[in-house]
């Protein structure tokens, strides 16, 4: 029986990162399930999508402005002095203010960044909801094995109670055979003498009619108690039945849960809803990291979030530079070239020469009005972005305080229920046994073993939050591969 009751499972962690060797032995696991996710995952993907789009900007806010090229042609040659002028064609190139496009150029490196950091928030994103899935799918079976598992256990019960139930039956049975052949055994021999006769006939008959009252009572008295035992016995059996039925539709529930997380865990993965997903059974027991458990203003640093936040803010600073300097002038180099033809009626030296002529320009920015503003919006983009670094700073120390009481929590109950389901267990098998010698009743035997199951249950909650909580930590301050 103890084998029977004993937990298919130890106190085990689950952890993530190059640290943990779990999983590297088997074809699929969760650190396989993890690299899945976030290669394929259409989120991941699209945030992938667009870092890499973020930097095809650089090139295009560091460069110089398009040149301009203009070509004028007389549909009537002008006459001039030299000759007769057939064609214009300008070249201009305008430079912008030192510092422009370095600035320019920088912000768009710096939002590239940013954009980087938020690829990298929902790689970890998606890697913690797969863990986190994962473990409630692992819950999920480990619950429903413990179910099956105990209804395997009230059909011991059953057959325990099956058998007590039928003995009564059989002594009772006995009894009324031995009483029967005790009457024809001990019945009197009369003398059937001719003074006798009918003396003899009337005394047989007295005996017989008091053996037959005594019979009666006690026949009345064993079919009263065979008839409480037996009352007893159904109602145990219903009793079986009724915590069967209900451990059988927990089942059932079950079941249907799993094909939900199945198919969220797939989704997560990119792959067909169906697909069967691998869990454990036994899985190596772990602790925190040093690291995790040390002031979080430090770790918490390497958060994506937080670097998105940073360059941003950095970005706007680079763009208020920028478009200082675009508020001074902007300054074009260009050329002229002058397609003269020869005229006949020029006499001049330079008849028939075409004409070169270097040119400069620079725009007047009179109109200050645009430029304030578009400062005071990167100031006021900035302020606005270092508020948010700050609220999301608090955020994750919250967040960072609450992971840290999940795991300690997670782990004294992992702890306090180990202990406790030993002793259930061996309270369950005392129990047991007095049940099978009839000095216990069944209640006390069903009750024993629902505390035993709570405590299974609990141990498995325990185990589920204690991955949740260290899948999160992990999330808030990222030192794997997936960051």
């Amino acid at each position: 029986m103890r084998a029977l009751i004993k937990p298919v499972f130890l106190i085990w962690v689950l952890m993530t990162g190059p640290a943990y060797s779990f999983g590297q032995q088997i074809p699929d696991s969760l650190l396989k399930y993890m690299e899945v996710a976030a290669a394929n995952n259409p989120e991941v993907m699209q945030r992938l999508a667009e870092y890499e789009a973020s930097l095809k900007k650089i090139p295009q806010a560091g460069t110089l402005p398009d040149p301009q090229l203009e070509l004028g042609v007389f549909l009537t040659p002008m006459e001039i002095v030299s000759g007769l002028q057939m064609a214009d064609l300008r070249l201009m190139q305008m430079f912008p203010w030192f510092g422009v496009l370095r600035n320019a150029r920088d912000e768009m490196s710096l939002m590239a960044k940013a954009k980087f950091e938020l690829f990298r928030d929902s790689k970890l994103q998606v890697c913690y909801e797969v863990q986190k899935a994962w473990y409630e799918l692992f819950r999920i079976r480990k619950e429903k094995d413990i179910s099956e598992k105990n209804i395997e256990i009230l059909r011991i019960i059953e057959q325990l109670t099956l058998t007590s139930f039928s003995a009564p039956e059989a002594e009772q049975s006995g009894s009324a055979g031995g009483q029967s052949g005790a009457e024809e055994q001990t019945s009197p021999a009369v003398p059937s003498g001719p003074g006798n006769g009918m003396r003899g006939m009337g005394a047989n008959q007295s005996a017989r009619g008091a053996m037959s009252t005594g019979q009666a009572g006690s026949s009345m008295q064993s079919g009263s108690m065979g008839s409480s035992a037996g009352s007893s016995g159904l109602t145990d059996l219903y009793r079986i039945r009724i915590e069967t039925g209900e451990l059988q539709n927990r089942i059932a529930s079950l079941n249907d849960r799993e094909r939900v997380v199945v198919a969220q865990f797939n989704g997560f993965l990119n792959r067909p809803p169906s697909t069967y997903v691998y869990t454990a059974d036994v899985l190596i027991p772990d602790t925190l990291h040093p690291y995790l458990s040390v002031i979080p203003d430090s770790l918490l640093n390497n958060n994506p979030m937080l670097g998105m936040l940073s360059f941003e803010q950095e970005a706007y600073k680079s763009r208020k530079k920028m478009v200082t300097g675009m508020g001074f002038p902007m300054v074009g180099l260009g050329l002229s070239y002058s397609l003269v033809g020869r005229s006949s009626m020029s006499t001049s030296a330079m008849n028939g020469m075409d004409m070169i002529m270097p040119m400069v320009s620079v725009t007047v920015p009179v109109y200050r009005k645009k430029y304030r503003a578009m400062k005071e919006e990167a100031d006021l983009l900035g302020k606005a972005g270092s508020y948010s670094l700050q609220a999301a700073s608090n955020s994750l120390n919250s967040e960072y305080y609450s992971a840290i009481q999940l795991y300690n929590d997670a782990r004294r109950r992992m702890e306090l229920y180990y202990d406790q389901y030993e002793l259930a267990s061996r309270s369950f098998e005392i129990m047991l046994k007095a049940f099978r010698a009839s000095t216990a009743p069944l209640a006390d035997v069903l009750r024993a073993r629902q505390q035993l199951l709570d405590y299974e249950l609990k141990q498995v909650e325990a185990i589920t939050d204690f991955g949740t909580a260290s899948a999160w930590l992990n999330r808030l301050a990222p030192a794997s591969k997936f960051n």
